[in-house]
């Protein structure tokens, strides 16, 4: 895609410059329509249902702040919303005055074909580019959100998301090589990784099993599985946090999110299987409840003498 070389000129009126960037980016993505991403929703309420989508503990007080928009007129979006059967509302337990939103299983059936299709359109403008402009570009990108937002330590916060296709060949992939490099597994264990997400694929009941990846600045930083054990029983699987964001509580977020969908599917108990090794997931669980139930040495992956647990919560 030839950009236009006065798009990025340093000369002349800086006002207009960036006027003119901004009429430019607009038309590329296609802001400057009546609806966006061909569905009947205009550009601020499919940032509004972005926001629900993925935060936890949303206020409307929280969207007004944030996207920089009129009280009033959210409130009314909102209603519509709520009419529809998108939304949902829950008091705070510190402050029942509070309202948290969410979206409704209905809601995200709603979202889910918008997120689909926004990230369809942005993968083929990129699809255009050489890897050298998608370099050149996404550096820009970033150069612009830091000088605008040069105080914030992350311009976008970490957000949970259900899986796509590419996922699961990530989570494998990552699997292989960070357990590799940190604990010398070998390739047999990223086939048993494989193994997992494939009968994951194949075998899924949405309303019962999911998987989480963690994204933040729009790289996947984490991933984890929820999966039936039984009809009172589930599994949780894979969980995993690139070296780059841990310690910022995404591990916490994704095991919570796993007891949060187990309560409401249903299972009266979580399990999951872990090496006593791993410190940090081990104190993650702990975090949340889950105890050893069970202890039992092997020989897996070129590793002599290595300890598993089992480990469960009573939901």
């Amino acid at each position: 895609m030839a950009l236009p070389e006065a798009v990025f000129s340093t000369h002349g009126d800086p006002v207009q410059t960036v006027r003119r960037f901004n009429r430019f980016y607009t038309r590329q993505i296609g802001v400057l329509q009546e609806h966006l991403l061909q569905s009947q929703f205009s550009l601020t309420e499919v940032r509004v249902l972005y926001e629900l989508a993925h935060r936890e503990n949303a206020t409307a007080k929280d969207l007004c702040r944030d996207l920089g928009l009129d009280r009033g007129y959210v409130s009314r979006m909102l209603q519509s919303f709520e009419t529809q059967g998108w939304i949902k509302t829950a008091p705070s337990p510190d402050d029942r005055r509070r309202q948290f939103l969410s979206l409704t299983a209905k809601g995200h059936k709603v979202f889910e074909p918008l997120e689909r299709r926004s990230t369809e359109e942005v993968a083929a403008m990129l699809d255009r580019l050489s890897p050298s402009q998608q370099k050149k570009m996404l550096v820009a990108i970033r150069d612009i959100e830091s000088v605008l937002a040069p105080s914030q330590p992350s311009v976008e916060p970490c957000i949970l998301r259900r899986h796509r296709p590419g996922d699961m060949g990530w989570v494998v992939q990552r699997h292989g090589e960070l357990y590799w490099r940190e604990y010398h597994y070998d390739e047999r264990f990223e086939a048993l990784v494989a193994e997992i997400v494939a009968e994951f694929i194949q075998k899924l009941d949405p309303k019962r099993e999911r998987c989480w990846i963690a994204e933040r600045n729009g790289e996947n930083v984490g991933s984890v599985f929820l999966v039936r054990k039984s009809s009172s029983v589930a599994k949780l699987r894979l969980l995993l946090v690139e070296p780059s964001a841990r310690g910022l509580g995404i591990g916490e977020r994704l095991v919570e999110e796993c007891v949060h969908f187990a309560r409401e599917a249903g299972y009266k108990k979580i399990m999951l299987w872990t090496q006593s090794e791993l410190a940090a997931a081990r104190h993650i669980y702990e975090g949340a409840g889950f105890r050893v139930v069970d202890k039992e040495r092997h020989d897996s992956w070129s590793r002599k003498n290595l300890i598993a647990e089992t480990w469960e919560v009573i939901l």
